[in-house]
């Protein structure tokens, strides 16, 4: 069986759980902050005292914090008190205390219905105590990399909560931090941080991670298309987009957009709606969709015209399609 690096089961908790609520990515928030802190043992009422300080600044957005249409979260509710004037910031922490951890510290490290068998955090009677596994995963350069998908995974599941309550849809916001005017790329620092994870911070066509400026890129090209949809789109090197250019590309890289929409799909991802209404409700239809558009371009065009990848690109070597995330999701 393949062994995970501490930053990939982080990213598998964090990217790919079965989220009603935002309490994971808010607890997730918290390890990164004790972290920085060099903090090992954790009390109750410091983990109490974050969460709520944590809750007390995002709530200012007005965004829900759960999926359920009409109900609140106990941080919403005992946030609102606060602002109200009816507690104290102490009566608050000790209400987080007594009543916000039952679920989320003791499933933390669940991944849908199953358990990872590894621990960031061990509990105790009088609180948590970090691992060294969880200081793993934020040393190193791409420490702040986690710390925005941490930042934009709580975005994207408030931006979802909202959609399933107000019955919209965000594909025409989320267009326009991808593309202006055809071609002409936008500012997609918000985009990046959205998508990174899901593409485990690797650029779509090599596999090697991201550096430098960073392209959206049309996979089967705008030229065939003429259309901006989100499911078409990844994030690439600069040097790699410019080899692609309007080549259609493999089946290999088709294969490979399938499941990464598949993984968005899973996360509860705000731009699973657009997917799923372009291509199928099921996994099976959007294959099937997605093989029927690629093929039937592929048939117009001559060989000449499909790129199979740079000089140097090994597919049995990719780093990014060789996860075994997609597989333990399955399981």
């Amino acid at each position: 069986m393949q062994k995970f690096s501490d930053k990939e089961l982080w990213r598998m908790l964090i990217l790919y759980g079965l989220n009603t609520a935002t309490y994971k990515i808010a607890l997730g928030q918290c390890l990164y902050n004790f972290t920085e802190n060099h903090k090992t043992n954790v009390s109750m009422d410091m983990l109490s005292k974050e969460f709520f300080d944590l809750y007390n600044s995002r709530l200012e957005n007005g965004m829900p914090q759960l999926s359920h249409e009409t109900r609140l979260t106990v941080m919403e509710k005992v946030v609102a008190r606060y602002k109200g004037g009816a507690i104290g910031y102490d009566e608050a922490i000790d209400y987080v205390k007594n009543n916000a951890f039952g679920d989320v510290v003791p499933r933390f490290h669940n991944l849908d219905k199953m358990e990872l068998n590894h621990n960031f955090y061990e509990i105790t009677d009088s609180g948590i105590i970090l691992t060294d596994s969880v200081f793993k995963v934020f040393e190193g350069a791409d420490k702040i990399e986690l710390k925005q998908e941490l930042d934009a995974r709580w975005s994207l599941l408030e931006s979802a909560f909202e959609m399933k309550r107000k019955n919209t849809k965000l594909i025409n916001d989320i267009k326009k931090f991808y593309l202006v005017k055809g071609y002409e790329r936008t500012d997609i620092t918000y985009m990046k941080d959205m998508l990174n994870g899901y593409q485990e911070g690797c650029c779509f066509y090599c596999g090697e991670p991201l550096f430098g400026e960073t392209h959206v890129d049309h996979v089967i090209p705008r030229a065939f298309l003429y259309h901006d949809e989100p499911w078409n789109l990844v994030l690439s090197h600069e040097n790699c987009n410019e080899q692609k250019s309007d080549y259609l590309p493999s089946e290999y890289f088709i294969k490979k957009l399938i499941d990464r929409n598949e993984r968005l799909i899973k996360s509860n991802h705000p731009l699973s709606y657009s997917i799923k209404e372009a291509l199928g409700a099921t996994p099976v239809a959007r294959q099937k969709e997605t093989f029927r558009i690629y093929n039937e371009i592929l048939n117009a065009v001559t060989e000449s015209n499909v790129w199979g990848g740079s000089q140097s690109f090994i597919p049995e070597k990719d780093p990014f399609y060789r996860s075994m995330i997609a597989m333990v999701m399955k399981q």
